[in-house]
């Protein structure tokens, strides 16, 4: 039975991931209590003792973990921003072409970013197939629910001294994001993205959307379907053929999921990529235990919500 520490455990994907972990009766969860969360000697002690531990913290914090460890063995699943472009380190998105078994065979997994993991998925098979130039610098903006700001964000929409925000607000102001790295190198961009993205008063799943013109591209709208339905075969991702909701298109549709839907819509000269899914299920928590599923040799959907 494979030992799995969450360092972390407090914070909005270390609970989540401990939550659903809590219920698996093929693992046995190394849990500190309270006044042990924060002391560096029992946390080195269950980082070491663990086959699998998650960084579910603040980049320098996670940095500091990795530095903590004295064995070969143990396999690190980080959901913190501080390793995703970091040599050593494999990029965990299945979904990319090769990726599951590199996954498989590592000791050093960086969990993407929700919003990388939505802009990623529409963008990397286009450049892989060459349809979207390498040299493009691609315009891409997210909704996301509230619950993607961990905890501070989620006490400020419902908590006891609520803000009533009723409008979406845009952030990243600075064209600064920190998933913008990772976007660009994980898709081959020679550019950084134009990223906007953009919180609503809703909980929890994730819109992302990429706006290309034809005439920056190499092909079609129907060429970049096609690349799509070639590109996703799996569980996880799927191409959609047709997925709005009578014109419209909610960003919470994929709520309390663990899977991703890719849609295109526009036209001939206009085209629109979407990809829809939980920031907290394929975005967050959902991925890392796919992560370790894969780590683990099991089917990468147990524990999972997957759609039909």
């Amino acid at each position: 039975m494979a030992k799995v520490f969450i360092d972390g455990s407090a914070g909005t994907t270390g609970l989540r991931i401990y939550e659903r972990l809590g219920e698996r009766k093929d693992l046995e969860l190394i849990i500190l209590t309270d006044d042990k969360r924060k002391d560096i000697t029992a946390r080195k002690e269950a980082l070491n003792s663990a086959d699998i531990a998650f960084l579910c913290l603040p980049d320098d914090a996670a940095r500091e973990a990795v530095t903590l460890l004295e064995n070969d063995t143990t396999v690190i699943i980080d959901t913190s921003t501080a390793h995703r472009t970091t040599d050593g380190w494999v990029y965990g998105l299945p979904e990319i072409e090769g990726q599951k078994e590199k996954i498989k065979n590592a000791k050093r997994v960086a969990n993407p970013g929700c919003h990388a993991s939505g802009f990623i998925s529409l963008v990397e098979p286009l450049t892989r197939k060459g349809i979207i130039p390498k040299d493009l610098i691609v315009s891409a903006f997210s909704l996301t629910g509230y619950s993607g700001g961990g905890k501070k964000m989620i006490a400020d929409y419902e908590g006891e001294n609520k803000v009533d925000f009723l409008a979406p607000r845009s952030y990243g102001l600075t064209q600064n994001h920190k998933h913008l790295p990772e976007m660009s190198k994980i898709c081959g961009l020679a550019n950084l993205p134009l990223f906007t993205p953009i919180v609503s008063s809703y909980y929890s799943g994730m819109e992302v959307i990429v706006q290309l013109s034809a005439s920056q591209i190499n092909g079609t709208i129907e060429d970049i379907k096609n690349a799509y339905k070639e590109y996703y075969t799996g569980k996880f991702i799927k191409y959609c053929e047709s997925s709005d909701e009578n014109g419209f298109l909610s960003a919470s549709k994929f709520s309390g999921r663990d899977d991703m839907e890719i849609s295109v819509f526009g036209n001939n000269d206009r085209i629109m990529l979407v990809s829809r899914f939980d920031n907290l299920g394929k975005g967050a928590s959902g991925a890392a235990i796919q992560n370790m599923n894969i780590v683990l040799g099991i089917d990468e959907t147990t524990g999972l919500n997957i759609g039909g």
